[in-house]
């Protein structure tokens, strides 16, 4: 199996911790999606294997009209071999969420929907610089479910200095009161040339606190798994049968196609990357050129971001696995690190290698890291 990321990079606003490529500028959606058509087009034969997920991503999808995205389901239902049972995903943020939008949706196709709430604490919300409020939060929720999207996930960002415990608990308590199945928690992060982080360096707004975050963390994972959510990825949690397998696709190592701006593509050899900038990205598609840069993954490469996802993961890292991809050097520079995270008590060994502890999952990252193969 395949999944196809398409990436629509514009916004309405910018939320001041927001680092992905964007743009304000909304009167080049439609010459963007005349580009992503062409491009899905040229780059009809890059996947071999059938569509199993397709994701909308952003930048703000939801910001594009009906018509476009079904222009482009219908290009990608063309020149692309899609599995009998796909996943289609579509990032939305509240305030661009009716009834008639969401029926057109999933109409053409669209049956998961990622809700861009955030918080559903209305000076969080202004602080990060979105574009929605609470009530369109809780509205935006309620349409998906009225026009039959029951496959629904939200996002929620922690960490944020003025966020309380209590806050927190609310947010998740409305979480269940919803019976959300799927959601993803971010602790946030301070990303060079965002506003956030000039904001930081001038001293308008107090740094990050890893001891909050680390405790919202924990706050976040014991709520969620008393919801019945199983904590499959560091940042993700699902109840049964409801993981984003798009992502777990990623996470697996499956290949994947990028379209649009800046987006990523990888076939277990090469990943490619295209341009970071919409002007040059029109203008190359419409010369029939997609604009990228390639790169062939060295295999202590491979290995070192096969050792960060799967540590990210509720499995861990599989002996088996490494031995079979990587060789027997591999595994035994793994065991004997693993032995010392296990004498600290961070990583549990499983029947097929080992996992993380609760405690660990937080400094996931920094425990893989050390795990990296440096020719």
């Amino acid at each position: 199996m395949a999944g196809i990321y398409i990436h629509i990079p514009f916004c309405r606003k910018a939320c001041h911790y927001c680092n992905f490529h964007f743009s304000t500028q909304t009167q080049y959606i439609e010459p963007f999606t005349n580009a992503l058509l062409e491009e899905l087009a040229i780059q009809k034969d890059y996947l071999k294997n059938p569509i199993e997920t397709i994701y909308f991503g952003g930048g703000t999808p939801s910001i594009m009209s009906q018509q476009n995205i079904e222009r482009i389901m219908g290009q990608i239902s063309k020149h692309y071999n899609l599995a009998d049972s796909f996943e289609c995903t579509l990032e939305a943020n509240p305030d661009d969420i009716n009834l008639e939008k969401l029926s057109a949706w999933k109409s053409i196709g669209i049956n998961r929907l990622s809700l861009g709430i955030q918080s559903f604490q209305a000076n969080a919300l202004e602080w990060m610089n979105r574009a929605h409020s609470v009530e369109q939060s809780h509205q935006a929720i309620q349409l998906a479910y009225r026009a039959g999207i029951m496959n629904l996930s939200v996002d929620l960002i922690y960490g944020t200095p003025h966020l309380t415990d209590k806050e927190l608990i609310s947010d998740l308590d409305t979480i269940k009161s919803y019976g959300i199945p799927h959601v993803s928690c971010y602790a946030l992060t301070v990303e060079e040339k965002t506003a956030l982080h000039k904001m930081i360096q001038l001293k308008k707004i107090e740094n990050i606190d890893t001891t909050h975050q680390s405790n919202h963390f924990n706050i976040i994972v014991e709520n969620l798994q008393e919801q019945g959510m199983d904590h499959y990825e560091i940042s993700n949690f699902a109840k049964p049968g409801h993981r984003s397998k798009h992502n777990s696709n990623y996470w697996k190592g499956i290949p994947y196609l990028g379209l649009g701006p800046s987006a990523h593509s990888f076939n277990t050899d090469t990943r490619q990357w295209n341009i970071a900038n919409n002007q040059l990205y029109i203008q190359s598609i419409s010369n029939g050129i997609v604009p990228f840069e390639i790169e062939r993954l060295p295999i202590a490469t491979q290995f070192n971001e096969y050792m960060m996802i799967s540590l990210r993961c509720m499995e861990g890292f599989s002996t088996q696995t490494i031995l079979d991809r990587f060789g027997i050097n591999f595994l035994n520079h793994s065991l004997l690190i693993a032995a010392n995270f296990e004498t600290k008590g961070q990583l549990i060994k499983t029947a097929t290698g080992f996992t993380l502890t609760k405690e660990a999952k937080f400094f996931a990252d920094g425990i893989a890291s050390d795990f990296f193969w440096i020719d």
